[in-house]
């Protein structure tokens, strides 16, 4: 991976202007007449139709394709709680993936609160503004108590990309791989490193698609998760808890047919890597570090098979295969909420995409002289113009089917 400098990356947020985004017009402003149609008088005739039909703002304003990302800061990248302001380069960021990828605008909101109530309330009272809203680095468990209470206050989509946008990308990528070793999801035994919000997400997910639940364990800093726990229990880990012996990691990879990292760096040895069956699966996706090192990770018996977070290895897990399209197909939708349906739908959108000829000019992105669907490839590259179409239309059919439009 190219090496980026800290005064390369102070020098690129700081010129030739400060930020990553900026606010465009859409019409022109250039006579007397253009302004008496952006503003006064003219303004008054799409005021009176919203007024007598709300739908009519996907219309006459910017609503049907402005999304808000609304941060508190207290879980930015791998810093942690960072605060507000700290967190606004990063929504920036996300701001500029969601207009480059899928043509959506964005206003980043920074809530200086560590109280959820607060934050719901302000996204409440902001929300007729948006099409939708993508919750971000915000920690757990309040995380999802913010999630829970917008969404039963709003009728848009009320989106928290940490836990459903890892976890539709990380479900696609394991539905491939189990293809690959040939196995299914319903026999396998999952094991996973981090039990914060992106981990109760990708259980859910996979329960969904058909994992077995009692061959599922999930283990934090103390260990593992069982049934009686009592010590470092959250609300949210009572979910993941399961019944078992096993008290470490360590026992726990013993035999493990797969490894689910979204936690920390190095909480993976080698040995524990080579204690799981041959050929594992091991998606270590901590960043920039991951769970296990990619070189040690491969050093498991047989071939296994590994993804990591990273884009200097094969298997990138990138919540930009997911959100950009999952909110695209929603809006265009004009969805109330985005459903567990419309994210299975995505991941299987996903997984199939990986499974089919690469064009040629993502093999240029990459400059890549090949590319196929194997144990290096289970997953899509984020420069796949593919991408997008294939998730959107898929969460827009789930949409349009379970009828949760926003009007008619």
């Amino acid at each position: 991976m190219q090496h980026i400098s800290r005064d390369e990356v102070l020098r690129y947020h700081r010129e030739p202007r400060p930020g990553k985004i900026e606010v465009s017009p859409t019409k022109p402003v250039e006579t007397q007449h253009d302004l008496a149609l952006a503003y006064t008088p003219g303004v008054a005739e799409p005021v009176k139709e919203i007024a007598a039909d709300a739908a009519k703002a996907y219309e006459y304003t910017n609503k049907g394709n402005l999304v808000a990302i609304v941060s508190n800061g207290t879980s930015v990248l791998g810093l942690g709680n960072q605060g507000a302001l700290p967190s606004k380069p990063v929504m920036e960021g996300k701001a500029v993936l969601f207009k480059r990828f899928a043509g959506i605008d964005v206003y980043d909101i920074e809530v200086d609160s560590e109280d959820p109530k607060v934050i719901v309330e302000t996204v409440a009272h902001i929300a007729p503004t948006f099409g939708a809203i993508c919750l971000e680095d915000i920690k757990s468990p309040e995380c999802f108590e913010v999630e829970r209470l917008l969404q039963e206050r709003l009728d848009i989509p009320v989106f928290h990309d940490d836990q459903h946008g890892t976890a539709v990308v990380v479900s696609a990528a394991l539905l491939n791989a189990l293809e690959i070793v040939g196995k299914e999801l319903s026999s396998v035994r999952i094991v996973f490193c981090g039990a914060g919000a992106a981990a109760v997400a990708i259980m859910r997910m996979l329960l969904s698609l058909g994992a077995d639940r009692q061959s599922i364990i999930v283990c934090d800093s103390k260990g593992v998760i069982f049934e009686g726990r009592k010590e470092n229990m959250k609300v949210h880990k009572y979910e993941l808890a399961t019944e078992t012996d096993h008290r470490t990691i360590a026992e726990a990879l013993v035999g493990a047919d797969v490894f689910i990292g979204v936690s920390t760096a190095h909480c993976v040895s080698k040995g524990m890597a080579q204690s799981m069956v041959e050929n594992p699966i091991i998606f270590a996706l901590a960043n920039p570090e991951p769970e296990i090192a990619y070189e040690e990770a491969k050093q498991a018996r047989g071939r296994p098979l590994i993804a990591t977070g990273r884009s200097d290895y094969p298997n990138q897990v990138n919540n930009v295969l997911a959100f950009p399209g999952i909110f695209r197909g929603a809006l265009d939708a004009r969805a109330r909420a985005i459903t567990q349906d419309m994210k299975i739908a995505a991941a299987r959108a996903l997984a199939a995409l990986a499974r089919r000829p690469v064009p040629q000019a993502v093999l240029d992105a990459y400059k890549l002289k090949s590319l196929s669907f194997g144990r290096e490839y289970i997953i899509p590259k984020p420069l796949d113009p593919r991408v997008v179409p294939a998730v959107a239309g898929a969460v827009m059919k789930v949409a349009q089917g379970e009828k949760v439009l926003v009007h008619g």
